[in-house]
This record gives structure tokens, C-alpha cells and sequence, in this order.
């Protein structure tokens, strides 16, 4: 473990052009709910649990594009899914939930109203269901994968359109602004299922694969082109690190291939099994609200009207 720390360099480690990025995301989020807030129409105070949830999207993102175990998971397979998994499972949802409802209207109905054939091809459920998963299945492709390594700059803009899909693929399933545009609960659900559906080739390409399938955990000539770039300049990346053994590569590449698959689906039916259950929740209050009650339903339609008449 000491090697790892000690090879690879601050930079490479810790990441800080990210922290700093974030923290001007947390300068912006202030902004935003205590300055900026008196702008938008029907704001109001933020809930506690939204400024954690933001707190905990931060988080996730670092340990997803960032922190040591950015550089650990271009070592070993099963920490770089788990990396995925933090940025695209975990950080991107949370985004959504800590955004203020009166934030994202005004957003999306500026949108829609200057430019209503983008955000009707963009903001299509068909265009959620299909970006992230057509990404990620892409991704997993032995030769993009290995090119990407390859090049940080481009792997960099793929982890960006990568989020991008994940922000569209997880807005349909969330529903922040329940309005005509949202799917409607069981609508919502059929989405998750597809979603489920999607990105199982990818994952049983990585599981049932009968050997490794990429030259970065494979070929330590390529894997040390790779790693070159997280060391400090002029270094060289100890070969005795390939297949690294010191407290960290627990298993052989083709069972660490494995894992990182069935870490992937498992983690991704818990996520998605939980969003079922809480549109389960929501569909059951709304039917509850609407004995002659305003329901669920009703309230964005007055916020829409008083945002047209701007």
C-alpha cells in the first residue's frame, strides 16, 4: 500500500483541479439558494436534506473522477466500476434531488419556451433511456476501452458525456417537476425496466467473457503507456506494480473482470429497485391526495401559468 501512495504523484492521487471545480460548485450552489434565490419565482428556503444531498453528490463525484481510487482503477477492473458507479449511480441522482424544484422549473421552461424543438428531442424519455446506456455499453468495447486509457484528454470528455446521459436517464426516472412532461408513475416504472434491460449486454459481456478481455489489465507493455501519465514527469512506473499483489489486487484478472460485471448489475438493480419502491410511494400518496384535495399532479400547472406570464 505504502508503494502506491509513494510511486504515484499529488496530482495523480488526490486530483486537485477537481476539488477545486467542486468547490466552486459548492461557491455557486450558496449563491444560488441564499443570493440568487429572490430572482426566481415561487422560491423559497431550501431543505436541509437537499444541501446534504448536494454535499454527498460532491462526494461521490470526487471518489468517482477523482481520489486515489481513480488511479487504483486503472489497475485493477473492479475499482474502475466501482468508480462508474459512484459518478453515474450515485453522484448524478443526488444531483437532481438537491436542486430547488423552483430552480429546475424556471430552467426548463426558459428552455422549452426559447427553444422547444431541442428540449423536445433532448428532454425525450426515448432519448433518456437510449443515451447513457448506448454510452456505456460503447465504453466496454475491448478496443474504446483500451483506447480511452490511452488518452486522458478524450476519456475525459467521455466521462463528461457520460454524466450528461446519466443527468438524462435519471430525470425521467426521478420526475423532479411532476408535470405533463414527467412520465406518469407506471410509466416511470416500465423506464426503469428498460433501463435495466439496456445495460445488461454490457454487463454480461464483462461477466461471461471466458478471458480478460482488456490489454490495460492485461499487457504490462500497454498498462505502463497507460499509468505514464499519473507519475510524476520523467518517472517510470515499477514494473513489480502490474498485477499489483502488495494489499490490493485480490484476485486474478479474469475473476477481477467478473467482479467488476457483477458488481455493476447488482449495484444497478439495488439503485433501481430502490426507485421503484419510491415511485411506489409517491403513486400511493397521490391516489391518496385526490379526494378532492390538490393533488400532486396539479401543483406545477399554477407554477407554469405565473412562469408564462413573465
Amino acid at each position: 500500500m505504502g508503494e502506491f501512495f509513494s510511486t504515484f504523484s499529488i496530482r495523480a492521487l488526490w486530483t486537485p483541479e477537481l476539488f477545486i471545480i467542486l468547490l466552486g460548485l459548492i461557491v455557486l450552489y450558496y449563491l444560488l439558494i441564499e443570493k440568487w434565490s429572490v430572482h426566481f419565482i415561487n422560491s423559497k428556503p431550501v431543505p436541509m436534506k437537499q444541501k446534504v444531498y448536494f454535499g454527498l453528490a460532491l462526494t461521490a463525484l470526487y471518489l468517482g473522477w477523482g481520489s486515489p481510487l481513480y488511479v487504483a482503477g486503472h489497475m485493477i477492473l473492479s475499482l474502475h466500476m466501482a468508480q462508474m458507479l459512484f459518478a453515474y449511480f450515485v453522484a448524478v441522482p443526488l444531483f437532481i434531488a438537491s436542486m430547488p424544484k423552483w430552480f429546475l422549473q424556471t430552467v426548463m421552461h426558459r428552455w422549452k419556451k426559447r427553444s422547444p424543438v431541442s428540449y423536445k428531442i433532448i428532454m425525450s424519455p426515448i432519448v433518456g433511456l437510449i443515451t447513457f446506456n448506448a454510452l456505456f455499453s460503447f465504453y466496454h468495447f475491448p478496443f474504446v476501452f483500451d483506447t480511452l486509457m490511452l488518452s486522458p484528454g478524450w476519456h475525459s470528455v467521455y466521462e463528461i458525456a457520460l454524466f450528461a446521459g446519466a443527468w438524462l436517464m435519471w430525470w425521467h426516472m426521478i420526475a423532479p417537476l411532476p408535470d405533463k412532461d414527467q412520465l406518469p408513475e407506471l410509466r416511470r416504472i416500465a423506464y426503469i425496466f428498460g433501463n435495466s434491460v439496456l445495460i445488461t449486454p454490457a454487463c454480461a459481456l464483462i461477466i461471461f467473457a471466458g478471458e480478460p478481455l482488456y490489454a490495460t489489465y492485461t499487457d504490462s507493455a500497454f498498462w505502463a503507456n497507460v499509468m505514464a501519465y499519473c507519475l510524476p514527469a520523467g518517472a517510470t512506473v515499477p514494473a513489480g506494480m502490474f498485477n499489483w499483489s502488495d494489499g490490493f489486487q485480490y484476485l486474478d484478472t479474469l475473476n477481477d473482470q467478473q467482479l467488476a460485471g457483477v458488481t455493476m448489475k447488482i449495484v444497478q438493480e439495488i439503485t433501481y429497485g430502490v426507485m421503484m419502491g419510491v415511485i411506489f410511494k409517491q403513486w400511493l400518496t397521490k391516489e391518496k391526495t385526490q379526494d378532492g384535495e390538490l393533488t400532486i399532479s396539479d401543483l406545477p400547472t399554477a407554477n407554469l401559468n405565473q412562469l408564462k406570464g413573465q
